[in-house]
């Protein structure tokens, strides 16, 4: 599977060629747009706003996540993507902070090509530090595939997630740390520790899922890097 060139030309490890841009919306406190080959998404950050919703805490702050597909009404698949990067979100913000409040997060679908909930999370976690938003650290998302041999496939598209056996969307804190695809694959108390969230579909073995976190951590160093490097720039451009 190493050597094997997917339909678009890209080895199994290789990711579709990602961006972000910064603050693009003028009315939000913070936004990104973020892309992963055809797959792109546009994140908006409104708040910190007094108040939080019926059945929160109110001693906490409330992430509120809004998704708009690119066509139609939202369905269920919506409703669960809200509802795994609310979690999400939760989990990286610092919610006695700012108590009491509701910050929205509003989701647009410029284009799918697969990979789509990671790549929105990727965008939301971009646009919640473009916000100012107080975060614990960041999050990176990353979509792994499991074909028919067995093999991992990183970063999948919607022609691929069409013929994989299963497929799993990981996310992780922002690390420099890379695992190299010949360590052992047993449940590592490191994975286990760094895994914020996990969502599979199909079937998938215990050796399938721990070889898609285990790819799935070498990625997420390198999306890390690029985010990192993004609000960087973002940062050093507003204080010129």
């Amino acid at each position: 599977m190493e050597g094997t060139s997917r339909a678009d030309g890209r080895n199994p490890n290789q990711l579709r060629p990602f961006s972000c841009t910064g603050n693009p919306l003028n009315r939000a406190h913070g936004s990104a747009r973020w892309a992963q080959g055809d797959t792109v998404v546009l994140a908006a950050v409104y708040g910190p706003k007094p108040g939080t919703r019926k059945g929160e805490n109110p001693e906490k702050a409330c992430i509120e996540v809004v998704w708009k597909p690119k066509t139609g009404q939202i369905g269920r698949q919506e409703r669960v993507y809200e509802m795994t990067l609310k979690r999400t979100l939760q989990s990286i913000c610092m919610l006695t902070v700012h108590p009491n409040t509701t910050t929205s997060v509003v989701l647009q679908v410029v284009g799918d090509d697969g990979s789509l909930l990671p790549c929105a999370i990727n965008a939301s976690c971009a646009a919640l530090a473009f916000a100012g938003i107080p975060l614990k650290h960041l999050a990176v998302a990353i979509g792994c595939g499991v074909v028919e041999n067995g093999g991992v496939i990183l970063d999948t598209n919607t022609a691929e997630e069409q013929q994989l056996k299963s497929f799993a969307h990981l996310v992780f804190p922002s690390s420099r740390k890379v695992v190299g695809s010949k360590e052992p694959k047993q449940k590592d108390v490191e994975f286990e520790r760094g895994l914020i969230t996990s969502i599979s579909h199909g079937v998938m073995s215990e050796d399938d899922y721990l070889n898609c976190i285990e790819r799935g951590v070498a990625a997420s160093s390198r999306i890390s890097d690029f985010m990192r490097k993004t609000l960087q720039k973002e940062a050093a451009s507003v204080a010129a």
